[in-house]
């Protein structure tokens, strides 16, 4: 049995050899395109990234600018008791002689 064994594993390995030594060309040509799409998206989303950092850096800068701009608008208004007057006023209407 252990002869048996041997001469199995011996054809195993012989098999699995000759199947990857017929690796056909297209096979290869294919990989090696998905290699460089692969690289290029990498790249893509390293360049994404950092507009991403840039654009929320702008975004964090902008509302922080808004905060201060709201605080001192609030600071200026002072609440009044009195009305704003519309500008418009009555007319009496007195009838036709």
């Amino acid at each position: 049995m252990n002869k048996n064994t041997l001469t199995g594993l011996i054809l195993a390995v012989v098999l699995s050899s000759s199947l990857t030594a017929c690796t056909d060309t297209k096979t290869v040509q294919e990989n090696q395109q998905l290699k460089a799409q692969m690289a290029e998206l990498q790249k893509e989303n390293g360049q994404l990234e950092n507009s991403l950092e840039t654009v929320t850096a702008a975004r964090d800068a902008l509302t922080k600018e808004n905060e201060e701009l709201e605080a001192q608008i609030r600071g200026r208004k002072k609440p009044s008791g009195k009305k704003a007057s519309s500008g418009r006023r009555r007319q009496s209407r007195t009838p036709p002689a």
